[in-house]
């Protein structure tokens, strides 16, 4: 099969399509024809050399595609079945996973491929925080595609969403149920300005970007054990808020279900950007690392 493969770190530029062994699935895992792979940061960060490893390395952690074979004991579904899910090496003709969901119907592979990081680490995040109807939520970073996820999520299950962002994305929040604001200085005031003499003034928060804005989400809460970063490991530790990373043994993988659900009553969507054919991942590489755009980066394979 071809995939995708780095032998040394550095930029886009190591990344090579080259020939590999084709994969077989083990116990309980299934073998995809990868139609689309979904781009995320942890793709460039293992890339730069940021995460350590040894080399050889493959990339690419999300995929949408076709089952081609299974494992022993997989019986919930059935070669030729289309599913999205979390996979490993997961830029190549094939790759296998055992974290998968049918792809809902009328969602294309691109469009499915855009979703399973996002929304595991939104289901994961929110259910650390515990947030349920009648709370007030605030994500910081609600413009990116965990933070869309996680607006959309905590909508359904009844919560009010505050999302920070840049104010050429205020619009594009409302679309999605949240309230925006933007983010830097000043965010406490125009929080509380928005949350009507609440007290606390926000139930829970949740950092998806970073930027040094944990204290103020801790002071915006009343307490660092309501809020949870996927973005800020050094301020977690300075203010005593958890962070949930991708290392994380309790993933919600039951994400995906729930999404399909979702999915059906028209009450979630990951947007797409870009998509780019495999040979060109590393531009797709480029843009996540060093641009904004307003959806996901997904390469097509095939």
């Amino acid at each position: 099969m071809k995939g995708i493969q780095f032998t040394e770190y550095g930029g886009p530029e190591v990344l090579q399509l080259v020939d590999l062994p084709d994969p077989q699935p083990e116990a309980g895992q299934i073998r995809v024809r990868v139609r689309a792979v979904g781009i995320n940061p942890i793709d460039w960060k293992v890339r730069s050399g940021a995460m350590g490893g040894d080399l050889p390395r493959r990339t690419g952690v999300e995929i949408a595609g076709i089952v081609d074979a299974l494992g022993a004991g997989v019986t919930d579904v059935a070669v030729g079945d289309e599913v999205f899910g979390s996979a490993a090496q997961a830029a190549a003709e094939l790759a296998l996973t055992s974290f998968y969901a049918p792809i809902p119907p009328g969602l294309d592979f691109v469009a499915a491929a855009a979703l399973p990081v996002a929304v595991e680490t939104a289901e994961r995040t929110l259910d650390l925080l515990e947030v349920g109807a009648g709370q007030t939520l605030l994500i910081n970073g609600a413009s990116g595609s965990v933070g869309i996820a996680a607006v959309q999520f905590a909508r359904a299950r009844g919560a009010r969403v505050i999302g920070t962002a840049s104010a050429a994305n205020a619009e594009y929040l409302r679309s999605f149920g949240a309230e925006p604001t933007t983010y830097g200085d000043g965010l406490v005031e125009r929080v509380r300005a928005l949350a009507a003499g609440r007290d606390p003034v926000i139930d829970r928060a949740l950092d998806a970007a970073g930027g040094g804005a944990l204290p103020a989400l801790v002071e915006l809460t009343g307490s660092p054990e309501h809020v949870v970063t996927i973005a800020d490991y050094p301020g977690a530790e300075q203010t005593g808020v958890a962070f949930s990373g991708g290392s994380d043994a309790n993933r919600a993988w039951g994400a995906l279900r729930d999404a399909i659900e979702l999915i059906a009553a028209g009450r979630l969507s990951i947007p797409v950007a870009r998509t780019f054919p495999l040979a060109d991942i590393g531009e797709a590489h480029r843009i996540s690392e060093t641009g904004h755009p307003r959806g996901k980066l997904v390469v097509t394979v095939g």
